[in-house]
């Protein structure tokens, strides 16, 4: 095993010699169950290139934008730049963040929807041009701040679950639009193209039928007022599973295909987020309090019988104002599983729900799922977990800071990327080899550089 280090921000570790991610992820739970057990995340930078392979196998004839607030670690960043991504940013700390990676202004979109004046004056004053705009006011605000702003006027699609209490809509309807696109006319603000927002994980192809017809429309009413719309961005709801991007590649390419063909010059991009990440993530945490609880949540006060099959209570040392932040927007945590040596696989499960450490009502991370009866310091560990989960704590009422991130890539990954030009210059200056030489999952926890 072999470290890759880029001070100050991170480290990778380069897993050679048949190690793996799990052998990581029991160096890392070795460690901290000598010290203070706390919550980490082992990120495997290599499910991060093959996750764009698979976008260039199934959506060749569309560039993906990274959303930024779906992960913004200094490694993803760079692994994705390297990759030929563009970016799209919602805040000034965003901005700044790809910037300093080196790319170019004309590979980042500010989407914002409601931007501070100060902000919009300094994608101006940095070249950053490409701003997403969805009503008058904030056309009104751009024309002063940035007049030479290149707009995409960002469309309202059709739910694909409207019954989902998470699902929300944003952007302009076709009915708006003119007004809208008269409106830049006159206050002289270039518009480029169209922005549909679709929500995270849309498994309704429909949808993106449905928001590339309605772009067709407003490209239509902006040629009649005199604009040359260069750009559709079909938004995200990218889940990340092949079977998807398989389904709406076949959907959308049909539509663009008649609506948009090649002569038409127009650009097709997409804002994968959580497809690039998701599943690049693993997250540790340590179970801090058990209780037996009634089965029934409204008898309460009701003592288990001897043959009453129990129900269990964790408290776990990370919960929804941290690194589950996802469940107060996206609302679906997936079940853990457990870290723990010789487990039998016939061990019984019982009811069991998860709780976040500050003792408030809605740190509930999961409400229900099946474990084996856990004991206190134990572990468990959520896969899927690159999304929405590292951003700074939800003012968090524990006051711990958020888990640190051990990034790996296996060598075979690292030369992969080599051998393909994915690496840049600039990405191999980041990265210095270290040899390691472990024998077992206590000595690599011993002779471990730390990040």
């Amino acid at each position: 095993m072999k470290g890759i280090a880029d001070e100050p921000q991170y480290s990778v570790d380069l897993l050679e010699g048949g190690m793996a991610l799990c052998d990581v992820i029991d160096n890392h739970i070795y460690e901290q169950t000598l010290s203070e057990k706390n919550a980490f995340f082992v990120a495997d930078l290599g499910v991060i290139m093959r996750q764009h392979v698979r976008w260039r196998t199934h959506m060749s004839q569309i560039r993906p934008y990274y959303a930024v607030r779906c992960n913004s670690s200094p490694a993803v960043i760079e692994v994705l730049a390297s990759l030929g991504t563009g970016f799209i940013c919602t805040n000034k700390s965003e901005l700044e963040l790809v910037q300093s990676h080196g790319i170019p202004s004309e590979d980042i979109i500010y989407s914002g929807v409601c931007k501070q004046v100060s902000q919009i004056k300094y994608a101006a004053k940095n070249g950053i041009d490409l701003l997403v705009c969805d009503n008058e006011a904030e056309l009104r605000k751009i024309s002063r701040c940035h007049p030479n702003a290149k707009l995409l006027l960002q469309v309202s699609t059709e739910a694909s679950n409207p019954d989902d209490d998470m699902s929300m809509t944003f952007g302009c309807s076709l009915k708006d639009c003119r007004h809208l696109l008269e409106s830049a006319k006159e206050l002289g603000v270039q518009v480029a193209g169209v922005r549909s927002h679709i929500s995270n994980s849309c498994d309704d192809d429909q949808v993106y039928v449905h928001a590339i017809s309605d772009a067709r429309c407003v490209f239509d009413m902006g040629e009649e007022i005199g604009f040359s719309m260069k750009i559709l961005d079909i938004g995200g709801g990218f889940s990340g599973s092949e079977a998807q991007l398989e389904l709406i590649n076949s959907a959308v390419m049909s539509m663009v295909d008649l609506y948009f063909p090649p002569s038409s010059g127009v650009s097709i991009i997409a804002e994968p987020g959580n497809f690039f990440v998701s599943s690049a993530f693993t997250l540790a945490v340590n179970v801090i309090s058990k209780e037996v609880v009634a089965r029934d949540p409204q008898d309460q006060d009701h003592d288990l019988s001897p043959n009453e099959e129990p129900a269990f209570q964790y408290t776990m040392n990370e919960g929804v104002y941290g690194s589950f932040a996802s469940k107060l927007s996206e609302g679906l945590i997936s079940a853990p599983s457990v870290h723990k040596q010789n487990t039998s696989l016939d061990v019984p499960v019982f009811s069991s729900s998860l709780w976040g450490p500050s003792g408030d009502d809605l740190d509930q991370v999961l409400e229900h799922c099946l474990l084996p009866e856990l004991n206190i310091g134990d572990w468990l560990m959520f896969t899927h977990a690159g999304s929405y989960s590292l951003g700074q704590p939800l003012c968090s009422p524990t006051d711990s800071p958020p888990p640190p991130v051990y990034y790996v890539i296996s060598s075979r990954d690292w030369f992969e990327m080599q051998d393909t030009g994915v690496t840049n210059e600039a990405m191999l200056k980041n990265f210095s080899l270290v040899p390691y030489f472990l024998n077992s999952c206590q000595t690599e926890a011993a002779l471990s550089v730390p990040a």
